[in-house]
This record gives structure tokens, sequence and C-alpha cells, in this order.
């Protein structure tokens, strides 16, 4: 007799286990963050978007920059001063001259909880490779 009630303990006590297990209740949460996109789909989504937001994080803006690019250095901190005026709603493209300054860039805002951020890949030099139209 106590050998069945310890099975039924023991039963009972794994299909308790197995039910707070179940996959519905472990949610992983979902990673965020910006798209990488060639100079071919940054002008077009630039031509598609008057409304995207092109922020150069590059410490040399002034030697050329995709036209309506502000800049945003993420090296001297203009970057992080500048993400609280920004609108989180807003479509961002973030290109640099180089690629981790580019990356680190875009994963600021990201992790600022911006949703639509999108890298230049290739940076600057991919935009004037396919002969888009620069600014100095």
């Amino acid at each position: 007799m106590r050998v069945r009630v310890m099975v039924v303990g023991i039963l009972v006590l794994a299909l308790a286990m197995a039910v707070g297990c179940t996959p519905g209740e472990q949610q992983e949460e979902e990673e965020v963050s910006y798209t990488d996109i060639s100079a071919a789909e940054a002008k077009q989504l630039i031509d598609d978007s008057a409304d995207v937001i092109i922020i150069d994080v590059s410490p040399i803006y002034a030697a050329g920059h995709l036209p309506g690019a502000v800049n945003y250095y993420v090296g001297d901190g203009s970057l992080d001063a500048a993400i609280p005026t920004l609108d989180k709603d807003a479509t961002y493209l973030v290109y640099c001259h180089a690629e981790s300054a580019s990356r680190q860039g875009a994963q600021k805002l990201v992790d600022a909880g911006f949703t639509n951020v999108y890298r230049l890949e290739g940076e600057y030099d991919a935009w004037v490779d396919a002969g888009y139209p620069v600014e100095t």
C-alpha cells in the first residue's frame, strides 16, 4: 500500500513539473536588432520615404556625406546626446566611413528602443561606388 501511495505521489509530482514546463510558458525574448541593407536598398528606402532620418556617425562628415544626412559622431558622444531628442518611431539609416562605428551607432539606437533602424552595408564607400549623389 505504501509503495502504491509513493508511486502515485511521484507521478503527481512528475505531472506537475511537466505542466509547469510547457513550451507556452517558456517565452524567449525576441532579440531586436538593426537591419543591414545594400546601397541600392538604402537609395530605394530614401526615395520611397521622405521621413527617413540619415545619420552619419563619422568624424569626417565634412569630407562627404549622403544628401540630407545629419552628423552625430559616435566617438565623441554626439550620438548619445542626440538619442533622447530623436523620435523612436521614425525610420533611421545609419552609416559611417568605418564599419565598426556604424555598427556601434546602429546598435546604440536599437538599445535605446528604436525599432526601425537600418545600417548601410559597405558604408559611405558603397554609396559612392554605386554612383549615388553626395554632399560636401
